[in-house]
């Protein structure tokens, strides 16, 4: 990668516009690639706003030549619907990083990057979108990388921005982790409440048996978790704001294809490959299935 590598970013959503806006405060703007053209991006943070001028571009075919550094921060539902603009932006000296959900990134992106690397992150930010189209950042966003030479070179990207970039030598127990929160959160769809909820000791409970499983099922693909992950991750609910949603939430309430298979349906592969009971999964995940996909 060059010393001043070309950014491009597809999927210019929540966690995308706000990856945009921390890249063009440093004069590092990323062209911007989704399914629909604007004129600019509008992140809001901290009662201030930051405008990241666009167009954001609508058809592939007006990307002339392959980038450097390109970021995917589409649902991993709308990959698919993302491979003209992967084609278009990859080839095999591209470096891929995948803003997205789950602990399959490359498995799911490599089929349509030209050779190019994919370096997975794992997001550590709540950023929500509102209904004139901005982007609300409810807290400090921070991405964790695996510690490799590629994943130094992304940090180099975001050296001065406001989005802190952290190196994981033991990145599979990150991943696994944030994959248990984002878990667990998948009860909030079948309740259709946000974080409040987790305030019942009902809930508690049924988040906690939940957790314990995908515990298990995390430390026999290689992660190194402690019996304390799950109690940590609801206490993380408990403190959080009331109000506070997720991307899957959002989503079943606007009736789009939900992230079910790789949030909570991969808690249910990986047991049954790996031998595992996963009792809490084999009702979670047939109705999150359901919503997301129907008949009815």
């Amino acid at each position: 990668m060059s010393e001043h590598p070309t950014l491009a970013l597809i999927g210019p959503g929540a966690i995308g516009t706000t990856i945009a806006a921390a890249l063009h405060e440093v004069e590092r703007t990323p062209v911007l690639c989704g399914r629909t053209a604007h004129a600019q991006l509008i992140l809001r943070r901290d009662k201030r706003e930051i405008v990241v001028p666009g167009p954001v571009l609508s058809d592939p075919a007006t990307v002339g030549h392959p980038f450097d550094l390109v970021f995917v921060a589409v649902k991993t539902t709308q990959i698919a619907d993302s491979a003209n603009w992967l084609a278009a932006l990859c080839d095999e000296n591209t470096l891929v990083c995948a803003l997205q959900n789950g602990v399959e990134q490359e498995t799911l992106l490599e089929p349509y990057v030209n050779g190019a690397k994919v370096l997975p992150a794992v997001v550590w930010f709540p950023a929500q979108r509102e209904p004139d189209a901005s982007v609300w950042l409810r807290a400090a966003p921070r991405l964790t990388l695996p510690d490799t030479p590629q994943a130094k070179r992304i940090a180099e990207v975001f050296s001065g921005t406001g989005c802190a970039v952290e190196l994981a030598a033991d990145f599979i127990s990150i991943a696994w982790r944030k994959l248990l929160q984002n878990a667990v959160a998948g009860l909030m769809v079948l309740a259709n409440r946000r974080a409040g909820m987790f305030s019942r000791g009902d809930i508690t409970e049924l988040a906690l048996a939940y957790l314990r499983e995908c515990l298990s099922v995390a430390r026999a693909s290689g992660a190194q978790l402690s019996d304390n992950v799950p109690q940590e991750i609801v206490d993380g609910f408990h403190r959080a704001p009331a109000d506070l949603g997720t991307s899957i939430l959002a989503d079943r309430q606007a009736n789009r294809p939900l992230e079910w298979d790789i949030r909570n349906g991969v808690i249910r592969r990986y047991g049954r490959l790996l031998g595992i009971p996963t009792p809490v999964s084999e009702v979670l995940v047939p109705l999150l299935a359901a919503g997301s996909e129907g008949p009815g």
